[in-house]
């Protein structure tokens, strides 16, 4: 922890619709992969923390789940999250995809900023995909409707406008001490982290709604003398059909789902990985308020 005279540090919130980009945003702006990137929506269902040093500053940047109009429980309490977290923090960033900007997800978004007293910035994603003036009468039009102190043009994916946004933030961010050692890019626990980029995998393996209606829990990890990991996964699904889609044939799906996660894993950990995954059908597991603990959100009362 930094005690310097001159330090600062501070929380910015990541809102904004689904598959608006946050997740890509907040692992360029770290440098490392800490949430996981589909192009599914819905994809991040907890909050992400991810640390960036910025010459004296330390940002907290909070990756939320995307914000949208809930259907079921799980929802409901994605979104829960999402709001709480932009509550808690120094700054709220609204990250908007400029090709959906007047979508309805966004507008209500836009709605619920007003009642929010903290700090605004907007972030205008995906600028290489539009024209310019187009761009800034986006920029116009969003900024009539809440008040934000600084609007910024970047690409997540590409890497445009990054820095310079990094830089701004860094003068929002309070005086005081760092909360995380210097080289600490994610406050998420490694197991955590395993299990949500087994997650990721199975969003880019499989289709439909099947991944949304799984779950993925670390059950054991155990450090070897050799220095590798042995790690125990297990995937919940929903019904019996869930699990024969998720094992595939011959077990080709399920083998395929954990080669790409054991790279990512190793990586993640900085040792070799040995990666077991079973399959369990949990019915019920969106209804099991211990589930929504393993994930860090509230359970929501009320039907699912």
């Amino acid at each position: 922890m930094s005690t310097e005279t001159g330090t600062s540090c501070g929380f910015v919130a990541l809102i904004g619709a689904p598959n608006a980009g946050k997740s890509t945003l907040l692992n360029a702006l770290v440098g490392v992969k800490i949430s996981i990137v589909s192009h599914k929506v819905q994809t991040t269902r907890m909050l992400v923390r991810g640390i960036a040093v910025e010459g004296q500053s330390q940002i907290i940047f909070v990756d939320t789940p995307g914000i949208f109009a809930p259907k079921r429980r799980l929802d409901r309490a994605m979104v829960a999250s999402a709001w709480s977290g932009a509550g808690d923090a120094d700054v709220i960033a609204l990250l908007v995809d400029v090709k959906r900007a007047h979508d309805d997800d966004t507008l209500a978004i836009l709605d619920g900023l007003a009642t929010q007293k903290r700090n605004k910035v907007l972030i205008l994603n995906k600028i290489d995909t539009m024209e310019a003036h187009t761009l800034l009468e986006i920029s116009s039009a969003l900024n009539a409707r809440a008040q934000f102190s600084s609007t910024f043009m970047v690409s997540a994916l590409r890497g445009y406008g990054l820095a310079d946004m990094r830089t701004k933030l860094a003068t929002m961010m309070a005086p005081g001490p760092w909360l995380y050692p210097e080289d600490q890019v994610s406050d998420a626990p490694l197991r955590l982290l395993a299990s949500e980029i087994t997650r990721e995998k199975m969003f880019l393996r499989l289709h439909d709604e099947l991944p949304y209606r799984s779950h993925v829990e670390t059950d054991s990890w155990k450090q070897l003398p050799d220095g590798s990991a042995r790690i125990e996964q297990t995937i919940f699904v929903e019904r019996d059909g869930h699990k024969k889609i998720v094992i595939g044939e011959a077990g080709r799906t399920l083998k395929a789902i954990g080669s790409a996660a054991r790279r990512d894993i190793a990586e993640a950990a900085e040792c070799p990985v040995h990666l077991f995954l079973h399959v369990k059908v949990r019915a019920n597991w969106a209804d099991d308020p211990a589930r929504y603990r393993e994930m860090g959100l509230e359970f929501p009362k009320g039907g699912s």
